[in-house]
This record gives structure tokens, sequence and C-alpha cells, in this order.
């Protein structure tokens, strides 16, 4: 049996035919896995639980019916969906995760997280979002009318983009927009652990590294844009690839 972790599928309307795609690996795929695990950015905006949209509504009843045949789903909330609550969770039959948190894989544990908090170098960012973690920011934010969310969330989606070509300009994309060195060494360092998973930077890859003497794994998962990335957990190890 086999654990399988995805994150930053970042669904729309816009974008049917990867909706479609994740429909097929759920149906294909998923509901015959241990377990499978969100790691943030499923939704390319999420402005609340009470959103109508079909893609919302499609990704509930397929993850309801996985849940349903047997398969444990977990989500850890991304820098997109960061306000998607436990109404919709239970929905789509999900169990919502801190982020981080460690789990036990296979007898080896493993954080994970959705990984925007090791991007430290990104201090415009890490600024905005720890406004919009406040709860007394999302409650006031959650209390506006539908049109003036999703209005928001426009506005937000087009000031990241002007942020990052921004830093496109500068030269400094690459090196702000993925995570900080300093910053990955003091998260295994304060778990104590020596394998991490998580998404964000859509950069996928698997990296070793050496941080005092022990290695540690950190893999990072792909995101959905143009194809599917899935990373395959079982006893005997771990295979992170396209659909």
């Amino acid at each position: 049996m086999t654990t399988l972790f995805i994150s930053d599928l970042h669904l729309d309307a816009e974008r049917p035919a990867i909706t479609e795609l994740f429909g097929r690996f759920l149906r294909e795929e998923a509901a015959g896995a241990d377990a499978l695990y969100i790691l943030g950015d499923l939704f390319e905006a999420w402005v609340g639980d009470d959103d109508p949209s079909e893609t919302g509504a499609f990704v509930a009843r397929e993850l309801r019916a996985v849940v349903d045949a047997g398969t444990p789903a977990y989500f850890i909330r991304g820098n997109r969906d960061f306000l998607l609550g436990e109404d919709y969770a239970r929905r789509a039959g999900m169990a919502v995760l801190a982020d981080p948190s460690v789990v036990m894989l296979y007898g080896h544990p493993t954080l994970l997280l959705h990984g925007d908090t090791l991007c430290t170098d990104d201090v415009a960012y890490q600024q905005f979002r720890a406004q919009t973690r406040n709860p007394a920011w999302q409650a006031q934010f959650l209390a506006q009318p539908l049109a003036a969310r999703l209005a928001f969330a426009q506005q937000a989606r087009a000031a990241s983009k002007a942020h990052q070509q921004g830093l496109q300009g500068q030269g400094t994309m690459e090196s702000i927009t993925d995570v900080a060195p300093a910053t990955v060494a003091a998260t295994f360092a304060q778990f104590g652990i020596d394998t991490m998973i998580h998404g964000h930077t859509h950069r996928p890859a698997v990296h070793e590294l050496d941080l005092a003497g022990h290695t540690r794994t950190r893999t990072v998962l792909g995101d959905w844009y143009e194809q599917g990335s899935v990373l395959r957990v079982d006893a005997a190890g771990a295979e992170l690839s396209s659909l």
C-alpha cells in the first residue's frame, strides 16, 4: 500500500483540464491508497466556505467519495486557501492538520508543511502572511459580502504577480521565493527529525542535506499548473513523479 502527497494544484474554473486530472487521480489511484495528504493550495483562491463555485463542489464530491471508499484524506492550508474552514473540510471528508505537523509514515516520523514559512527571505510576503493569519483579521474578512471577498482575492493575486515581477526585475526572484537554507536547518533542528515534505515553491526535487553531521531529506512537491505531481511513499521508499 502507498501513501500519496500532493500540493499546489491551484484549482479554479479557468483550468478545467487540471480539475479533471485531479478527479481521475482521486478515482484511479487515491481511492486505493493508505492515505492522501494535500499540503496546501488545493485551490487558486478560497474566500470562505460559502463560495458557491462548481470547482469547489466537484472537489468536495470527489474527495468525499475517496474517503467513503476507505482512504483517509488530510489537508494543510496553503497561502492561497488559508481560509478553507471546517465546514468545507467536513463536506469533503478531509481532516485539517496544523502547519506544520509531524506524522508517522511507515514507522518513520515525518514533518509535513505547506512550505511558505520556510521562505523567510521574502520579507514582504511574510508580513502579509502574518496579517492574514491573524484570527481577528480573518473574522473581519469573512464577515464581508462574498462579492467583496472575491474582489479582494483578485486584487491579492494581482499584487502577488506584481511582487514577483518586481523580484524578477531585481534578479532576486529565484533566491527570495525559494526556501532559506538557515530556516530549513532550524526547522529540522526544532523538530528533531530527518525527513520533511512540503510544497509551495513549485520546485519539485528531493534534497539530501548534511546538517550537523546527520543526513536529512527534504522533498519538495511540484505544482499542477501544467501537469500533476505526486509523491508516493511506501514501506520500501519514496518516488516523486509527474502525472
